[in-house]
């Protein structure tokens, strides 16, 4: 079985992306600027910003947290956002959701530009990509896409299923695959006998959302699975949505938990960042 390593992708893309901000720093005189909001103290949150703010040092990005407290209010919260929509030093917006209870994340989606949406998720974007036209793709499915062409994983002509319909994984997943000449089924929740659909598939991207609900008597024999899960198991373990281990033997290809499509999540974030800034260069 192939393992689908995310950590040498995000690795290959990281290296281009330097590239690509050295020449754009050396044309604007800075370098690309991904702004990231944090309101509240979610722990989860603070550790995925920071991660972000890393990874965007490693390419040369700038990267700009705006920490905001857990009682922001609503005309608080869009005033910023339409700030940053107007500042011209930034390239690229991030705002980690979840945010707190009295905000409304979906004014994130109607008042972000898509021309700062550095996430893929706001509905302008989210009407492109399914127009076939998209501007930037939100970063999970983008990463997994990445991950299926790095391994030269045909997908053209061949049956995807993709488990979960979230407007962050599941939808932007199925508008991507069919891109890539795929015949697309959605499952979920509301799916009977999804085994039945699995069972059938070329192709499976798993975002369920339940740790190891899945395993090798639901995927067909050389089927490629990819395993979009993130769940903590204690002891600082992490596991999927997938029974990885009773893959092996079975599967074509799988994508492990931890060092799968989690750190594509975060290469596709800067890949985004920079493609928005050079668009701004060129003056689009």
């Amino acid at each position: 079985m192939i393992r689908l390593d995310g950590k040498l992708v995000a690795e290959s893309l990281r290296e281009g992306l330097k590239l690509r901000t050295e020449s754009f720093k050396s044309k604007m005189g800075r370098a690309p600027q991904l702004t990231v909001v944090l309101v509240g103290e979610n722990k989860a949150s603070q550790v995925y910003v920071k991660n972000k703010h890393l990874a965007c040092q490693k390419v040369g990005i700038s990267s700009q947290i705006i920490e905001k407290p857990e009682s922001l209010q609503q005309g608080e919260f869009e005033e910023l956002l339409e700030k940053l929509n107007r500042d011209e030093s930034v390239d690229g917006v991030l705002v980690q959701l979840p945010v707190p209870r009295q905000l409304k994340s979906d004014r994130v989606f109607e008042l972000l530009s898509p021309a700062k949406d550095a996430d893929g998720l706001t509905y302008a974007s989210t009407g492109l990509l399914w127009s076939g036209k998209p501007l930037v793709k939100p970063c999970t499915p983008s990463g997994v896409i990445e991950i299926l062409k790095h391994y030269k994983i045909p997908m053209a002509g061949k049956n995807a299923v993709v488990i979960g319909r979230s407007q962050i994984v599941g939808k932007p997943m199925a508008a991507l695959l069919l891109d890539e000449n795929a015949t697309v089924t959605v499952c979920h929740s509301g799916t009977r006998d999804i085994r039945s659909y699995t069972s059938q598939a070329d192709i499976v991207v798993v975002a369920a959302g339940k740790p190891r609900l899945f395993g090798r008597e639901d995927f067909k024999k050389d089927s490629v699975i990819v395993d979009v899960g993130m769940h903590g198991t204690g002891g600082g373990k992490l596991c999927g949505d997938v029974r990885y281990e009773e893959l092996e033997g079975w599967a074509q290809a799988a994508t492990p938990v931890p060092g799968g499509v989690g750190p594509m999540t975060i290469a596709m974030l800067l890949e985004n960042t920079v493609y928005l800034a050079e668009r701004k260069l060129k003056g689009n």
